[in-house]
């Protein structure tokens, strides 16, 4: 061998091949399953005794209770509550009422002077019935007639004579009619009394002394309102 033939080029050295697995890989849904580490309980091992007594064995929640007499009371006070509401919507319903009867009471007693002389006839008359029958039903009634005993709570008295034909305070005539309205007055009614000779009684001073200061304290009122529209002209 020549030295030319030592000499010769040593050839390149070739890459390293390299392989990729492009095959995908399916699980199996029914295969087994793993089998659980070492030392540990199997997957689908039912739940000891112990661990289904622990949820009871926790201490509930303190429920507050509320003593018996406390609720009667609460039911008692509810009850008297409503008691108390039904008394106080009947008032306002009868004060209502009050309000409109007063304000039609003028027309009843033009209806009974009417009738006093004999002129309450054919549609006024229909009129007047229809208008007692509607207080009816509302629990208006009249009172205050001929002979009927002196009454200082009910009775209005502007007038006063004596009488031998009375032996108690008496009213002997009847000027307007008092109105009631169930249990409640709605106007009193304003008679002339007379009393048993011998003097008037302490009921029917006082009577008159309320309604003679009542009729002049109306007309001092009357004459300052009338006066009232003159001034300010």
């Amino acid at each position: 061998m020549t030295s030319a033939e030592g000499a010769r080029p040593a050839e390149p050295e070739e890459p390293p091949i390299r392989f990729t697995d492009n095959r995908k890989i399916r699980i199996d849904d029914d295969a087994p399953p793993a089998a659980p580490a070492a030392g540990g309980p199997p997957a689908d091992a039912a739940p000891s005794a112990d661990e289904t007594a622990a949820p009871s064995t926790q201490a509930e929640p303190d429920v507050p209770t509320v003593p018996l007499e406390d609720l009667q009371r609460l039911s008692a006070e509810y009850t008297n509550y409503r008691r108390r509401a039904e008394r106080e919507r009947l008032a306002a319903g009868e004060v209502a009422t009050g309000k409109v009867v007063t304000e039609l009471l003028p027309v009843l007693d033009d209806l009974d002077r009417a009738k006093a002389h004999g002129d309450l006839t054919g549609a006024l008359k229909a009129v007047a019935d229809k208008l007692d029958a509607v207080f009816g039903k509302l629990g208006v009634a009249a009172f205050g007639e001929v002979g009927d005993p002196f009454d200082p709570s009910r009775h209005e008295a502007v007038m006063h004579d004596e009488s031998d034909a009375v032996t108690v305070p008496t009213c002997t005539t009847v000027m307007r009619q008092g109105y009631l309205l169930g249990d409640r007055l709605v106007r009193p009614a304003m008679v002339g009394v007379s009393d048993p000779v011998g003097g008037a009684g302490p009921e029917v001073a006082d009577a008159i002394e309320d309604a003679t200061a009542g009729a002049e304290r109306h007309t001092t009122e009357a004459d300052d309102a009338a006066e009232q529209p003159q001034q300010s002209n």
